[in-house]
């Protein structure tokens, strides 16, 4: 049986509201820039506490969120979005580095998703959460009754059928309802595939085990604000790839210096090198910049899971945790996806914003998948996929009452 199906009520893009989802920023500052440049940006729903009239006024998220609604009304009036009903809505992504990605926008079971081998259920939920963000989503979803950016499902089960599926339906849908490029230069499009082809794309995206990519904030705050059924879009493996998830730490007791001889105390194999930071080309050797030096740094061979091996876990653990006392949630460490190069984490820690950076090398797409499919959890911020899904082509409106 499915997990998902058909969206009751879209609301598809006529054209610039595209944006990039709300927690693809390290830097916050760039969202009101974003938004100030375009209006229409769906950012300026995401996160009204950072428009410019927000910032200006000194509006926190809650204090905001009136104006949230008013501005997606405003969009919706102004003929920014057209509506369509029972729809599963085909997505392609073109024209990136990476090749062309296929995914279908749905609307999936929340009661399917599952947090550990003890919970049943098709959707695999694989990281912990910052509940003030859970908490914020919720409040967005509860007061404007509309979902608006897709938890990003990786179909585990069914990946090759649903790609050739997505690919048929779209060339033979005509033209796309919508067309949006992103910073990088990548193409997303959007198609309504309503009727009988509708919903065997749907039942098909739904049909085995569906990973959560990218969602896990959004994915918990459906279930914590008792929605029947969440926005997703679902993919295939051979649409994304992984890219590093980086670390920037602040607040150090001491020096970076210090702290990467802490480490080599510890037991792991310390050797500075010269020149700027670059990411690892493979796991077993983590990159750290601080104080205009770079190191090399590589923890030794452990015993264990897949997960207890990984080097996002290593840093958790044995510099956070053990070092300096820190739960991986402390708001000292910023996560910073692979859409910002090695370059910008130096400029921040040269600039002082930073003390260290941390590069990590990518986690492979079959590791991650092996991880899920044994209902073990990843580390806290460690999967960037790209390409992601375009936040504001595609909402869903909730049923009333």
């Amino acid at each position: 049986m499915t997990a998902a199906h058909p969206i009751d009520l879209a609301w598809l893009s006529t054209g610039g509201t595209g944006a990039k989802n709300y927690d693809e920023f390290p830097d916050e500052t760039e969202i009101t820039r974003i938004i100030e440049a375009n209006p229409a940006s769906m950012l300026g729903v995401e996160m009204p506490a950072h428009t410019p009239e927000a910032v200006a006024a000194g509006l926190g998220f809650e204090a905001s969120l009136p104006a949230a609604a008013e501005r997606l009304g405003a969009l919706k009036d102004a003929g920014r979005f057209a509506a369509f009903g029972d729809v599963a809505v085909a997505y392609r992504i073109s024209g990136g580095e990476e090749p062309v990605a296929y995914g279908v926008f749905c609307l999936v079971d929340t009661a399917e998703i599952s947090s550990s081998a003890e919970e049943p259920g098709k959707v695999i939920r694989n990281e912990d959460v910052f509940i003030e963000k859970v908490k914020q989503r919720n409040e967005l979803n509860q007061l404007l009754r509309h979902l608006l950016s897709p938890v990003l499902l990786l179909q585990s089960s069914k990946g090759e059928e649903l790609h050739a599926a997505v690919a048929a339906a779209i060339a033979g849908a005509g033209a796309p309802v919508a067309a949006d490029t992103d910073e990088s230069g990548r193409v997303h499009e959007v198609w309504a595939i309503g009727g009988e082809a509708g919903e065997e794309l749907a039942a098909l995206a739904g049909d085995g085990d569906l990973i959560v990519a990218d969602g896990n904030h959004r994915s918990l705050a459906a279930q914590v604000g008792g929605l029947d059924r969440f926005l997703a879009v679902i993919t295939t493996p051979q649409s994304v790839v992984i890219r590093p998830y980086h670390r920037l730490v602040k607040g150090l007791p001491g020096s970076a210096s210090q702290l990467v001889e802490q480490i080599g105390q510890i037991g792991a194999t310390v050797a500075e090198t010269d020149g700027p930071p670059e990411t690892p080309a493979a796991g077993g050797t983590v990159v750290m910049y601080g104080q205009g030096r770079t190191w090399e740094v590589s923890f030794g061979d452990r015993d264990g899971s897949v997960v207890d091996r990984l080097d996002h876990t290593r840093v958790e653990h044995e510099v956070f945790t053990a070092l300096l006392g820190w739960d991986a949630g402390d708001k000292r460490i910023t996560y910073v996806g692979g859409d910002y190069p090695a370059s910008w984490l130096a400029a921040q820690v040269d600039a002082g914003k930073a003390d260290l950076a941390i590069l990590i090398a990518p986690v492979t797409v079959p590791d991650f998948i092996d991880v899920n499919l044994q209902r073990l959890k990843m580390p806290r911020k460690s999967t960037w996929f790209v390409p992601k899904a375009r936040a504001g082509l595609a909402i869903a409106e909730l049923p009333k009452g």
